[in-house]
């Protein structure tokens, strides 16, 4: 079966990224949605796409249309989520899912009523780096982990400085934009769950005043890791990370907190070090290879809506402990 999507934005991250990782998983982009028919239009002629529509229920009315991909705003993504899975159409939905742990519940609800699937483009765990760092601590070549760190402070390039540093109400800032993003990887990686953060967000020069381009912090996992974060908008030549340390071993991972298929593992022990064996595939094609396994009801996609709402969840607990400069507990009610 191929399956057929429908694009809901004609956003940067499709053109890049997901309209290729599709058509590499075997599935077909036959139409896009875009709020500026014009911009829609161009986007269809640029990507090779058969027909553009300026209406979302134009789209999820198509009988073509199988799948849809959702990458427009955050404060969008509810709304179109719920009306593509009433539509009995399956759901690759940009994280965060949603803009509240209950929009994003009901998107989950609405998926399970209709019988679709629903799942979080988090392309992260999907990285063969990440898939090492995790076999490698459940098979125990750390001993038991107790601390980990995570590097991803970047910077945000110019055509991508737009919402995201003037729009709170879209959910701008790099918190939704990134740390969601390091708590799904770490969640993957541990197998746990986190369960209180602290944090201080920063106002470095690049967001509209109250709209946060750097963030530290640390999140406590159910397992007892510890673990910091610092994610930026600002940092021009840093290089992103992530370690994750235990009483027989460590793990060093360097350039891996990218969309790309780069970066390094090593394992560091009382036996010496070694590199972990990783591939070069792309991790949107591993995200979208899932996808369309599970709507042919062969397991699940790579990042369920679970995993969207614990990342969600997440980051807005972050964003409340940077505001009122306390621990704050993260609840999910799953």
């Amino acid at each position: 079966m191929t399956v057929r999507w429908g694009l809901v934005g004609a956003s940067t991250i499709a053109r890049e990224w997901v309209i290729d990782a599709i058509r590499a998983a075997g599935g077909d982009v036959v139409a896009v949605m875009s709020s500026n028919a014009e911009r829609g239009a161009a986007f269809a002629r640029e990507n090779g796409i058969g027909r553009s529509t300026d209406n979302l229920a134009t789209l999820l009315s198509d009988s073509d249309v199988d799948a849809v991909y959702i990458s427009t705003t955050n404060e969008l993504h509810r709304d179109q989520a719920i009306a593509a899975a009433n539509a009995g159409k399956h759901v690759l939905c940009e994280k965060p899912l949603a803009m509240t742990v209950e929009d994003a519940k009901a998107m989950m609800a609405a998926a399970d009523r209709a019988g679709v699937v629903l799942a979080t483009n988090h392309h992260l765990r999907n990285a063969s780096t990440h898939a090492a760092m995790r076999e490698a601590i459940a098979s125990g070549q750390i001993g038991q982990p107790l601390a980990a760190r995570v590097f991803h402070a970047v910077y945000l390039p110019p055509h991508l400085q737009g919402w995201r540093l003037d729009r709170p109400d879209a959910g701008g800032g790099v918190i939704l934009d990134i740390t969601v993003h390091d708590t799904d990887t770490l969640r993957f990686i541990l197998a746990s769950d986190p369960v209180e953060v602290t944090a201080f967000a920063q106002e470095g020069g690049m967001g509209k005043a109250g709209i946060e381009d750097g963030v530290m912090g640390v999140m406590r996992f159910e397992n007892g890791v510890i673990a910091q974060f610092h994610d930026a908008f600002t940092a021009k030549y840093a290089e992103t990370g992530l370690e994750i340390h235990g009483t027989e071993g460590s793990l060093i991972a360097r350039n891996v907190m990218t969309q790309r298929p780069v970066g390094t593992v090593i394992l560091k022990s009382a036996s010496g070090e070694r590199a972990l064996p990783t591939t070069d595939k792309n991790l949107y094609q591993t995200v979208l290879e899932a996808f369309h396994r599970a709507v042919a009801g062969k397991g699940q996609p790579a990042a369920t809506a679970r995993d969207g709402i614990w990342s969600l969840a997440t980051g807005l607990a972050v964003v409340e402990s940077a505001a009122t400069g306390k621990a704050v507990k993260i609840q999910t009610g799953l």
